[in-house]
């Protein structure tokens, strides 16, 4: 957007009638962002869009939200939404479905809808040729926030973790006024500051689903272990069972063999019995007789 004119040439004709009123050509902020603030100058009274006097308030004040709205949509480039979906430690950054669509937890469907469609256009591969890998893990981040809370029941744990952020940090709070009011000192705390606070829920928050994927990675590690382990005994067994039947096979085939073996183990030893048992007579030896 460019730079705004000067609140003296800025400020809109003089209309009789609210409807005759015009936004300026200058002006290209979103429907409904600042209609408020150019109603107001229309609808001011001629004496009162003079020289400051409530329509300069007025004009500063819209001004002053249009700088805002200017703030927030500079971070709609491309390059800016590919470097915060890609930046270090961006696997635990994106864990919240909510901050990776840049999201109020208290969004409708369909804003959320609408959210998806305009970053999932910005950090499109298609669109970001020159630098299509970090496109694409962007790409992928924000497809699937938005799928997550299309799911109800995955957006439920989402808002349910969030709103213990909170409740956290409003516990931790109210427990350094309770210890500040007991040391006689003002209760007085930082996270009274609404930003402070907001960005204390965020840091919490962000903690709390690290952890829950932690837990959530090292229960899936477990899980692949034992199924491992119950694969490894499944296939110890199949080939303690394919052995047993390759053995009982090979005992079967072979029956014959060995029994044919044994017949004529049996009969030759038979024949080797009858032969050993066998005896022949044989006469006496004569001896010649002697004389004297």
């Amino acid at each position: 957007m460019s730079a705004l004119p000067p609140p003296s040439a800025a400020l809109p004709r003089v209309a009789r009638d609210q409807r005759d009123w015009q936004a300026p050509s200058w002006c290209r902020c979103r429907a409904g962002a600042c209609a408020q603030r150019h109603a107001v100058l229309a609808m001011a009274a001629p004496e009162e869009r003079g020289a400051g006097g409530a329509a300069e308030e007025a004009f500063l004040t819209f001004y002053s939200e249009v700088k805002q709205i200017e703030k927030r949509d500079s971070v709609l480039t491309s390059k800016n939404q590919i470097d915060r979906l890609t930046r270090p430690g961006s696997s635990y950054f994106n864990l919240n479905p909510f901050e990776v669509l840049q999201m109020d937890p208290e969004a409708t469907d369909e804003e959320i809808k609408k959210r998806f469609r305009q970053l999932s256009i910005l950090v499109h591969p298609d669109k970001n040729q020159d630098d299509a890998d970090r496109a694409q893990k962007a790409f992928e981040a924000v497809d699937k926030a938005y799928k997550l809370l299309l799911d109800q029941e995955q957006k439920k744990r989402a808002l349910d973790v969030i709103q213990a952020g909170k409740e956290y940090v409003e516990h931790t709070v109210k427990e350094k006024k309770k210890q500040l009011k007991k040391d006689g000192k003002p209760p007085n705390v930082e996270e009274d500051d609404p930003e402070v606070f907001k960005q204390a829920v965020y840091k919490q928050t962000m903690k709390l689903f690290a952890e829950l994927e932690i837990k959530r990675k090292e229960r899936e590690a477990k899980e692949m272990h034992e199924r491992k382990r119950q694969r490894e005994e499944e296939i110890e067994a199949q080939e303690k069972a394919k052995r047993e039947r390759e053995w009982q096979k090979n005992f079967e085939e072979s029956r014959d063999g060995r029994v044919d073996s044994w017949r004529n183990f049996q009969a030759n030893t038979k024949g080797k019995k009858e032969k050993k048992n066998r005896t022949f007579l044989r006469p006496p030896k004569v001896k010649m007789e002697q004389r004297e």
